[in-house]
């Protein structure tokens, strides 16, 4: 694995003045990812953007761990609901495409 791609859970919580325990809580309801190395826990780069959202429902909005999990599941699906429909507009534009070739050869 890249290490390029791997941010220290240590250092990140220092730096962010964040609780270990938080990131270790969010990891195992399985919002984030830890990844260990040689001993050392480390978080992906792509879950960035997920651990600062949670950090901010946390401690900005103090929301709980179980409401920071709901949430995440939530934009989840939502995200895949949208890949959905988009997949199906697609599809959608060709068929009428196709149908509207068809029309012209008739």
């Amino acid at each position: 694995m890249d290490e390029n791609n791997l941010i220290l859970v240590e250092q990140f919580c220092s730096d962010c003045d964040i609780n270990l325990s938080f990131i270790k809580t969010l990891n195992e309801y399985g919002v984030i990812e830890i990844v260990v190395l040689d001993d050392k826990k480390y978080i992906l780069n792509e879950q960035l953007k997920t651990l600062e959202r949670a950090i901010q429902f946390h401690y900005e909005l103090n929301i709980n761990i179980e409401g920071i999990d709901v949430i995440h599941n939530l934009l989840y699906q939502i995200n895949d609901l949208q890949e959905e429909l988009r997949v199906t507009k697609n599809k959608l534009k060709a068929f009428k495409l196709n149908e509207q070739t068809d029309d012209r050869f008739q």
